[in-house]
């Protein structure tokens, strides 16, 4: 094993509060899926982590914990904990960058995207599967049997969680029985959440995606236009769709609900593709002056994405997989949620979901800018992106709800809603 950088930096590792008996840890993993290690380590270590910023030697880390907990950290200790980061690839440094170029090759070399949440978040037999998503639509919580005030119409756009697939089935199927009963199209730009980040603001990849009820192709006209007209910056860190879930948990409502068979046509027999786009980037990415080469290519890419769509032809549905606030311990907040927090952050949550509806896009943006990501909405940009390519739709919130994902009652709020 190679040695650690002498001032080891800290990649963009995700961590979250742990409580075992009366001792508090904390658990660090790696979203972007790099690495599949964990780390559970106590919370006095773990306050050495704003050190490990590629600026501090370990002599500099070990004088940070002296002057914090006023005792000597043993610079064995230490030294273990960064070769433990080290070898799990959560720091910056050669054994990082050569696992990182493996498993892009790795990733380019595959003939589809596999399933990365299958049997964890979702069935992964296909009869099961489909038995467990019908049962989310006639769930307690789900939209039952009653006809949407939609059928027929043709549909613009969805909004659905990206949360566990068997935690918010029933609130995916609210969203997912307006397509079912929609006059429903052949092309589905959906557009997902780089929980990990991204290098640029939106990631788009050319993998056909495969899932246990068969394969999902992307749709080549429009990726050709991408890539004829586009940069290839949009393709540079398409490695990123690997491990994320937020386009993999709308794909088996997707086939289920728009009829597509395991040779990947739709009940009625013509095809039906889609084009898979990550995006991460802030509200005031598309507002601020001092953010204007982000906004250019933000606004590069719809240009060129809502030019690809009207070229092809094509009836496209657009689809954002994203969930809204997180509040509490683990998104960084320094208490959990109350009842009363949780009762104010569902009010902003509604007032923001009417700028939705609107289809307000601008409005949507300095809604979030104005509280400074205090709610933590992470799918701010996959809804953006979708506000934005919406013409002439209306929207309607169908379901809110949200799921408390820790022993601290740290929170995630979801909505679905449909456009026509």
């Amino acid at each position: 094993m190679s040695n650690p950088k002498p001032y080891p930096a800290l990649r963009n590792i995700q961590y979250s509060p742990l409580k075992q008996g009366e001792e508090h840890y904390i658990v660090l993993w790696d979203q972007s899926g790099l690495s599949d290690e964990r780390l559970i380590i106590p919370l006095n270590l773990f306050y050495l982590f704003q050190f490990l910023d590629g600026e501090h030697s370990p002599e500099q880390i070990g004088m940070e914990y002296l002057k914090k907990y006023g005792e000597f950290l043993m610079p064995a200790k230490l030294e273990q904990l960064i070769a433990d980061l080290d070898h799990k690839l959560f720091l910056e440094g050669p054994r990082c960058e050569t696992a990182k170029a493996a498993a892009v090759q790795s990733y380019r070399d595959a003939p589809a995207r596999k399933p990365q949440f299958a049997g964890k978040s979702y069935e992964d037999d296909p009869e099961k599967l489909r038995t467990q998503i019908a049962g989310f639509f006639t769930a307690k919580e789900g939209p039952g049997d009653a006809p949407s005030e939609n059928k027929g119409k043709a549909i613009k756009g969805l909004v659905a969680p990206n949360y566990d697939v068997k935690e918010a089935g029933p609130l995916y199927a609210w969203a997912y029985k307006e397509l079912r009963e929609a006059d429903s199209p052949d092309v589905y730009v959906i557009f997902g959440v780089a929980h990990a980040g991204l290098a640029g603001p939106v990631s788009v990849t050319d993998k056909n995606f495969e899932t246990p009820l068969g394969v999902v192709p992307v749709n080549r006209p429009i990726m050709d236009a991408l890539k004829s007209n586009g940069e290839d910056a949009w393709f540079a860190d398409e490695f990123r769709h690997q491990k994320e879930h937020s386009i993999e948990f709308q794909l088996p409502f997707l086939q289920e609900t728009a009829g597509v068979s395991p040779a990947g046509a739709s009940s009625a027999g013509s095809p039906l593709s889609m084009v898979p786009v990550l995006s991460s980037f802030p509200p005031d990415s598309v507002l601020d002056s001092a953010h204007r080469d982000v906004a250019d290519r933000i606004e590069r890419f719809v240009s060129v994405l809502r030019e690809a769509i009207a070229a092809s032809g094509h009836r496209v549905c657009l689809i954002a997989g994203a969930n809204l606030a997180h509040i509490g311990l683990r998104y960084g907040d320094n208490k959990a949620p109350t009842d009363f927090s949780f009762h104010r952050c569902m009010q902003s949550d509604l007032e923001m979901l009417k700028l939705v509806e609107n289809v307000d896009a601008r409005g949507f943006a300095n809604f979030l800018a104005k509280e400074g990501d205090r709610r933590h909405v992470l799918g701010f940009s996959a809804i953006y992106l979708l506000l934005r390519l919406l013409d002439g739709a209306k929207g309607e919130v169908l379901r809110y709800d949200r799921e408390i994902v820790d022993q601290f009652n740290s929170t995630i709020t979801c909505a679905s809603a449909s456009f026509f």
